[in-house]
């Protein structure tokens, strides 16, 4: 799930203003992780772990400019969520629990 770098990364929509929790940003470091990392995977149209139902929404969201949620699971068995704002002005990573 760890990403090296960023060559040849393609977005699929403007993050806008990126936004973190201090929980997310403490889970994210005590796990080794970055926050870049799971921004790439998102901005990328990787949403991660979701359900098909999901996936499909977020497709859908990427052409009717709605928002975009994803959810990565570090290895430290904890969810982390991405949401992009429907006019993309803000993307946040936080914890499920935040939400």
């Amino acid at each position: 799930m760890k990403l090296t770098h960023a060559d040849n990364v393609e977005p699929l929509f403007s993050l806008g203003h990126i936004l973190i929790t201090p929980a997310a940003i403490a889970t994210l470091h005590s796990a080794g992780f970055s926050p870049i990392d799971l921004l790439l995977r998102h901005v990328q149209g990787d949403w991660g772990e979701l359900d098909d139902s999901d996936r499909k929404q977020n497709d859908r969201a990427l052409e009717a400019r709605e928002r975009l949620l994803s959810a990565y699971t570090l290895p430290t068995m904890i969810r982390i969520w991405v949401i992009t704002e429907a006019d993309r002005s803000a993307t946040t990573i936080l914890l499920p629990r935040e939400y």
